[in-house]
């Protein structure tokens, strides 16, 4: 069964950065890309980055590009994200799914870490 399980959100001030991770379990995680989206009321679920499962390559939405940074852990399957230059914006839950960029609805996701960029 796959298992998806995010840790380390939190709160943060505009400008100001978080680091969090998503450990992964119930499949062969080397061989799956990984990715993040964060859920808002207003916007529903958006994709934010992913990253291959050699860890080679990695692509985020043009909201994160130059701010946000996807890399894993293959030896202990997990995944982080690391969030830099935080703006409001940026608040939400963040999940992590199993895929580059997994369905919405029939991917499978973590239950999610709240973030909040607030002053």
């Amino acid at each position: 069964q796959v298992q998806l399980v995010e840790s380390g959100g939190g709160s943060a001030q505009p400008g100001g950065s978080l680091r969090f991770f998503c450990v992964a379990s119930g499949f062969t995680f080397s061989i799956f890309g990984m990715a993040w989206a964060r859920r808002t009321p207003g916007k529903g679920q958006e994709w934010v980055s992913g990253i291959t499962a050699d860890g080679r390559d990695t692509y985020s939405a043009d909201s994160v590009k130059g701010r946000f940074t996807i890399s894993r852990d293959n030896a202990n399957n997990t995944v982080y994200l690391q969030m830099n230059n935080l703006k409001p914006e940026d608040t939400g839950l963040y999940v992590c799914g199993r895929g580059v960029n997994p369905s919405r609805r029939l991917g499978d996701w973590g239950p999610g870490t709240q973030v909040t960029v607030s002053s």
